[in-house]
């Protein structure tokens, strides 16, 4: 009398539709964690980086650098942002919010390092959802920040200029132009006005049109000191600043503690209100009240970052809307892997020099 101890299970030979299914989730939970954790693609889609970062430059960006954060917004259709591709159809549902955390990275977010970030003013979506910027820090928590003249001044001292930074210029001229001249002499952004155009151009390449037998002059732009912008950050009626002259203003460090007055609060109020992720907050009347307790002082609880863009005079940045708080940094930009020209034909799209370059 035999005795069967053991029964090999016999392989079930998966079909071809299975194959292919188990393969794409495979896929999916493979790229969602590679874009969670370690880098994701993104392109340039504006001129406020120009000349570093040219529209149609696509880009790397690394999270490790900074630590990646974990998901706010859970309910989401993989491998999406706010919205489903090409349509306005949300991608997610925030019936669930987790909390946010960060998990260690290489290092934190220095001056001048390029940044991904979370659009802060955005507040129609998730803090993880919010549209994707990318700027140049040029102050880190705990900096007091001063623009004198078109030059950034760090805690007293000049700041670093990038190699790459652009103004606008007036290029008083009675004759057109051709694109090709601009191109050559390493304009891209360039606009007709009367009298001739305006452009947003490195100075050594403004500088260049000088030369020109058909141009009459070149005049940097420039805000005059007693222009009070209106739309400037903090506030227009208490300081009276603009894009090129500018502060001095701390930024809120993790930690950092402040007298409560009405001139605290006109420069510090809308970022406690909105981004130390507190309820029941009012700043009026020059008061601070949380939770129906009015404070003499407030310490704040994350650390704040100052971005601008390369291109002084087309940037919509923190001189305009405020401060990027830690918890809506994304990552930091790593390099190009590829650059389309939008304006080219199909033949002279690819711009071949910019093909994996650093970013500075």
């Amino acid at each position: 009398m035999g005795f069967e101890f053991f029964k090999k299970k016999e392989d079930v030979k998966k079909g071809p539709v299975r194959e292919w299914v188990d393969a794409i989730v495979f896929a999916v939970i493979a790229a969602t964690l590679i874009r969670w954790a370690f880098m994701e693609a993104f392109t340039i889609p504006t001129p406020s980086m120009e000349n570093s970062l040219l529209v149609g430059d696509f880009l790397f960006v690394s999270k490790i650098n900074y630590g990646p954060r974990t998901p706010k917004t859970p309910l989401q259709i993989p491998l999406t942002h706010a919205k489903i591709w090409g349509t306005d159809a949300p991608s997610y549902s925030d019936a669930i919010q987790l909390p946010q955390f960060r998990f260690p990275g290489f290092g934190s977010v220095e001056r001048n390092d390029v940044v991904v970030f979370n659009y802060p003013p955005e507040f129609e979506h998730p803090v993880d959802l919010k549209t994707h910027y990318i700027k140049r820090c040029v102050a880190i928590s705990g900096d007091t920040l001063e623009v004198r003249d078109s030059q950034v001044y760090i805690n007293g001292e000049k700041g670093e200029n990038p190699e790459n930074m652009q103004f606008g210029y007036q290029i008083a001229t009675d004759q057109a132009i051709n694109e090709r001249v601009f191109k050559k002499n390493g304009v891209w952004d360039v606009r007709e006005v009367n009298g001739g155009y305006f452009v947003h151009a490195r100075p050594e390449d403004a500088k260049k049109f000088e030369s020109l037998d058909f141009v009459k002059e070149v005049v940097r732009f420039k805000e005059p000191e007693s222009y009070i912008n209106h739309r400037i950050f903090p506030d227009a009626t208490m300081f009276p600043w603009n894009a090129d002259f500018f502060g001095p203003l701390v930024i809120p460090a993790e930690g950092m503690t402040i007298k409560i007055d009405s001139l605290t609060l006109a420069k510090y109020g809308s970022t406690i209100r909105d981004y130390e992720g507190l309820e029941n907050v009012s700043t009026a009347d020059g008061k601070l009240v949380i939770d129906g307790k009015e404070l003499n002082e407030y310490t704040f609880q994350q650390n704040y970052y100052f971005m601008m863009g390369d291109n002084r005079h087309n940037s919509e940045d923190s001189r305009f809307w405020g401060f990027v708080p830690e918890d809506h940094v994304v990552g930091e930009a790593s390099f190009i892997w590829l650059s389309i020209d939008p304006n080219e034909s199909f033949l002279g799209k690819i711009r071949w020099s910019r093909l994996f370059n650093g970013i500075d």
